[in-house]
């Protein structure tokens, strides 16, 4: 009865390794997807103030009398 007791122990010692490797991947697969999540909303946080900026700015140049037009054609660049 010994016997047979030990070779079903080495049979699922393969399973217990596979089953720990799947279980880090998957850790390591969430950690990665939450600092991408992070990453995308601080590059949201920096298009909302660079939006914010750019309708300062068309304000700004609409007050002068220029049109809409103009005011976002200066502000992107142009002159």
């Amino acid at each position: 009865m010994s016997e047979e007791n030990k070779t079903a122990k080495k049979k699922c010692g393969g399973k217990g390794k596979a089953m720990f490797a799947y279980g880090i991947i998957q850790l390591g697969s969430s950690v990665v997807s939450a600092l991408a999540l992070t990453a995308i909303a601080l590059s949201f946080c920096s298009l909302k103030q660079e939006s914010k900026v750019f309708n300062e700015c068309v304000e700004e140049i609409q007050s002068t009398g220029k049109s809409s037009s103009d005011a976002v054609r200066f502000c992107n660049g142009g002159k």
